[in-house]
């Protein structure tokens, strides 16, 4: 499965890009951060969220969506 991971704020920073595409198989959220964690180890260290189509998902989901994104904290106001 093709999808595209999107990064934002310190996450960005971390990884040197806004978005990437993926083959994947389907798995678990969980399973796609433990890659992306291998991928950029400096990440396991940043605090952030996902969603999934523009969805908060959580780490038990299951991966269906051609859209990833992972979300620092951020402040409104």
């Amino acid at each position: 499965m093709l999808i595209t991971v999107k990064y934002f704020g310190q996450i960005a920073e971390v990884t040197q890009k806004e978005e990437e595409e993926l083959e994947v198989a389907k798995t678990s959220i969980s399973k796609l951060l433990e890659t992306l964690n291998a991928k950029y180890t400096d990440l396991k260290n940043k605090d952030f969220q996902i969603a999934q189509n523009q969805e908060l998902v959580s780490l038990d989901t299951e991966l269906t969506g051609a859209e990833i994104a992972l979300l620092p904290p951020f402040a409104g106001g």
